[in-house]
């Protein structure tokens, strides 16, 4: 009797497949699940690696910002100044958007200019998103700084600055309660009296709480940097 020999394997992979064989280069589904999803892991990485060296810092958690972090329970002191519209207006009616608070004066020969020029360089980085922001100068010299002249010397900076001004003691709630100290004293026969004053710029977040304090001289750049983080929907 012969006995019948065992069919030669086959070299075609359908054929193996058919036959119940794994074909020696394929793959599981479970295994090409871990294939893509460690490509898309890889991926993300990349992508969080490229956001971190452009910005200095990771996408997610606390940012870290080019200023003093101010962590109120509270929000900021409201107060009603006169805008150099003519109109009355308060600090909570721009609720809703970020609000950069600087205290100053018209005739300040170096810091004021200084850092309305920077504000102004952070409007510019913001792009679009300036629509979300509001620069206010409060002026710490009322006899000199009307509504007129306010408006003239804001118009050298950007249309979309505020200015505000008041009686002392409007000026004074409007000062106390951000920890502003102002104080003028006699200066040249050419500038007449000057105005010692702090030179900080105040944060206000959207939901009107104090956020950021700014010392003099930070860059646009920097502040435009923390902005964005602000007015993130």
């Amino acid at each position: 009797m012969t006995t019948p020999s065992a069919p030669a394997p086959t070299t075609d992979p359908e054929a193996n497949t058919a036959a119940g064989a794994t074909p020696q280069t394929g793959r599981t589904p479970r295994q090409r699940l871990v294939v893509w999803t460690s490509i898309v892991a890889l991926l993300a990485l990349s992508g969080v690696a490229a956001w971190s060296l452009i910005n200095g810092r990771l996408p997610f958690g606390p940012p870290n910002f080019n200023g003093l972090v101010i962590q109120s329970p509270n929000q900021a002191p409201d107060f009603t100044l006169t805008a150099h519209t003519g109109e009355r207006m308060s600090l909570s009616d721009w609720r809703g958007k970020v609000v950069l608070l600087y205290y100053g004066y018209t005739f300040c020969p170096d810091v004021c200019p200084t850092t309305m020029n920077e504000l102004k360089k952070m409007n510019a980085a913001l792009g679009r998103r300036a629509d979300d922001v509001q620069v206010v100068l409060v002026s710490l010299d009322p006899d000199r700084d009307t509504p007129a002249v306010l408006r003239e010397y804001l118009s050298h900076f950007d249309p979309s600055f505020v200015g505000l001004t008041g009686t002392d003691e409007e000026l004074l709630a409007a000062t106390t309660p951000f920890g502003i100290y102002y104080n003028r004293h006699e200066g040249t026969a050419a500038t007449g009296y000057l105005v010692d004053h702090t030179a900080s710029v105040s944060v206000i977040d959207k939901e009107g709480y104090l956020r950021i304090v700014y010392p003099f001289d930070t860059k646009g750049q920097d502040m435009a940097e923390d902005v964005r983080y602000l007015v993130r929907d």
